[in-house]
């Protein structure tokens, strides 16, 4: 018979609460059983239970991983403070982890986890969705296959509604900036600029964000190179500048074209097969891209289920003993592209990969 993977869940009801349906991901998933539910809100740690059929709730997720003897913990709150702390202590009472977006508040934070892990031979999987969407997968394909040419370069802006700037940067730019990295693999370097009411950020510019921590600016752009200079991605985020429909997601441009991507599990990304990128002259259209391929349409209902897959794929990495499709080294690495944003304002150029800064730049800015 399959292992039955025993899961334990750790949420904050009040404190972030528990992010984009990771309590309940496992309800569909045959290999894996609700053990118990760690949350110290009560009312909110019985509606856990309840729903996901939990067979215990715990005010404290460290007596929970005490007691349980767990296979996974699902490191689901959504107050990212906690993250560091909770994923080390499931690291050192040999849990695999899935843990909610962002990952961690600085790259100290994760290296903290990543070592935990590695002393341990234990693996974490990132929700990072659009890693295991098949859209996605099939826009791979078609970059790989030459459908739009030579890439040339990637553009990504954030949702931009009230969060855009830093928190932005934060808590969705975490998914396109990840995008990035799925197509154009290490970041060599960014150079980055913050600014507040359109001046760049100084100390006194920042504040203390719940869950993430220091925070400034209400718009950012970045530039990061990939591959040796060779091919350049962009990022920018601007506060209360989301259009109908939003602008959300990333641009792949090619010499043939470019590929348009939102950032859904689903959601239809499109290609325009347009050396010129321009179809008011040549007349080109946008044609859909589902996971079925070029102007086919998609054969999946299931819209809901990126976190699924993920778990899934989380399983068969630990029983193949190989890192998850978004890994804790992903994970890591999309830290480093936002903390990169906030080191170069601070140095006033460019800064290289690995960052040697594994402090969050904010809590070093000068006046």
């Amino acid at each position: 018979m399959a292992k039955k993977y025993r899961v334990g869940i750790i949420g904050h009801t009040g404190k972030g609460g528990y992010g984009h349906g990771l309590d309940r991901v496992c309800a569909e998933i045959p290999q894996a059983e609700v053990i118990a539910i760690a949350d110290p809100d009560k009312s909110g740690r019985e509606a856990a239970v309840e729903r996901t059929g939990a067979k215990r709730g715990y005010a404290e997720y460290q007596k929970m991983l005490e007691k349980e003897e767990l296979d996974i913990g699902i490191v689901a709150s959504g107050y990212v403070g906690d993250h560091r702390d909770m994923a080390v202590a499931c690291a050192e009472h040999g849990c695999h982890i899935y843990i909610e977006k962002p990952f961690v508040q600085d790259l100290q934070q994760a290296d903290d986890v990543v070592t935990a892990l590695e002393m341990r031979h234990l693996k974490l999987a990132m929700a990072h969705i659009n890693r295991y969407s098949p859209v996605r997968m099939m826009c791979n394909k078609l970059v790989e296959n030459g459908e739009i040419g030579e890439v040339l370069e990637l553009r990504a802006r954030g949702k931009e509604d009230s969060r855009g700037g830093g928190l932005d940067l934060w808590v969705l730019g975490t998914h396109v900036l990840d995008m990035m990295r799925m197509f154009a693999g290490d970041v060599d370097w960014c150079f980055g600029r913050v600014l507040e009411n359109g001046q760049p950020i100084t100390k006194s510019d920042v504040r203390q964000q719940g869950g993430i921590g220091p925070l400034a600016g209400d718009n950012v752009t970045a530039m990061y190179s990939f591959q040796g200079g060779n091919l350049i991605g962009h990022f920018a985020s601007r506060r209360a500048m989301a259009g109908s429909p939003s602008r959300f997601g990333m641009k792949i441009y090619g010499s043939k074209g470019i590929i348009k991507m939102e950032s859904r599990f689903l959601g239809p990304s499109f290609v325009l097969k347009d050396s010129s990128w321009s179809p008011g002259r040549t007349g080109s259209k946008w044609i859909p891209i589902t996971s079925a391929g070029i102007g086919k349409p998609e054969p999946r209902t299931d819209v809901q289920y990126g976190n699924r897959d993920a778990m899934l794929d989380l399983i068969d990495a630990i029983e193949n003993d190989r890192q998850p499709i978004g890994s804790v080294y992903d994970a890591r690495a999309a830290v480093e592209m936002i903390a990169s944003v906030f080191e170069s304002h601070r140095q006033r150029n460019p800064v290289a990969f690995p960052l040697v800064n594994r402090k969050n730049p904010l809590t070093m800015l000068e006046n």
